[in-house]
């Protein structure tokens, strides 16, 4: 019985603590449906015009629909990339020995602890000079550099697990670096590729500093640019359809931390052995 009590205190003192968080999501939900609100209860009846962005442009804005496409092609473009490219450095640092292999690790580390936005100057450049300034694909070229670091550190670890035996035996087989590394390696560190996927997904589907900075073109914006042009002066703006906009914007990635949780929750689970 103490306990139990215990475990009772612990929950509602972590229920207290994010009780302003939920008063914020609960007055997103509340003013997305109603006509007025005050403090977190509807005033005026319950409506539908605040979700009026989903059949019309709203001004010179993109259609909602675009803004869409636009969003998941950037956050499935840098989910792929990084799984993609960590992937195969995670498993070129685990599994292979080569000069300067502790030097690279500690560099990895180093670029994932530096701030990102103190390169943000010295990014405008680049992709200015690539010619992909102010395009979708730039922006997510850059989102996924930045998520790299991690992404290697991430499934080195689950490399780390498999094996030596097992490879060995493939290698004795007959079987290539690139055989075993796509049949044996991948599907071995499937839990691994699915929680990296969905965190970068979840993190590109939430990044507005980088479109923000990056983009200047409305037919690129992301929803987090869009919502952001609804804001405007503070007490000009309709706070209605920012919370229909914002409610849009949070529920996909509430679904998907929904399906995803189990693979978020054993992001860490291969270590991170040097």
């Amino acid at each position: 019985m103490p306990k139990a009590r215990a475990w009772l205190l612990l929950a509602l003192f972590l229920l207290l603590l994010s009780s302003p968080l939920l008063a914020g999501y609960l007055w997103l939900v509340v003013s997305a449906f109603s006509q007025e609100v005050h403090g977190l209860f509807p005033v005026g009846g319950l409506t539908l015009a605040h979700w009026r962005f989903l059949a019309e442009p709203l001004g010179e804005r993109p259609p909602i629909s675009l803004v869409l496409f636009n969003t998941l092609a950037f956050a499935l473009g840098v989910a792929f990339l990084v799984v993609l490219a960590s992937a195969m450095a995670a498993y070129a640092i685990s599994r292979l020995s080569f000069r300067g292999r502790g030097v690279y690790l500690g560099l990895v580390l180093v670029l994932h602890a530096f701030p990102a936005v103190s390169l943000l100057i010295a990014t405008f450049y680049v992709l200015r000079l690539m010619g992909l300034f102010d395009t979708l694909w730039g922006v997510i070229l850059v989102q996924a550099s930045f998520q790299l670091p991690l992404g290697i550190w991430v499934l080195k670890g689950f490399f780390d697990t498999i094996p030596w035996d097992l490879e060995r035996a493939a290698l004795v087989d007959g079987a290539s670096r690139w055989t075993f590394f796509l049949r044996i390696a991948l599907p071995h560190v499937r839990p691994g590729l699915l929680a990296l996927g969905t965190f970068a997904f979840i993190a590109a589907w939430g990044e507005f500093i980088l479109p923000y900075t990056l983009i200047v073109s409305n037919k690129t914006w992301t929803l987090a640019l869009y919502l952001q042009s609804l804001l405007g002066a503070v007490d000009l703006a309709d706070y209605g359809l920012v919370a229909a906009v914002g409610l849009f914007y949070l529920l996909p990635v509430i679904l998907l931390f929904l399906l995803g949780q189990r693979f978020l929750l054993s992001i860490y689970g291969g270590g991170v052995k040097g």
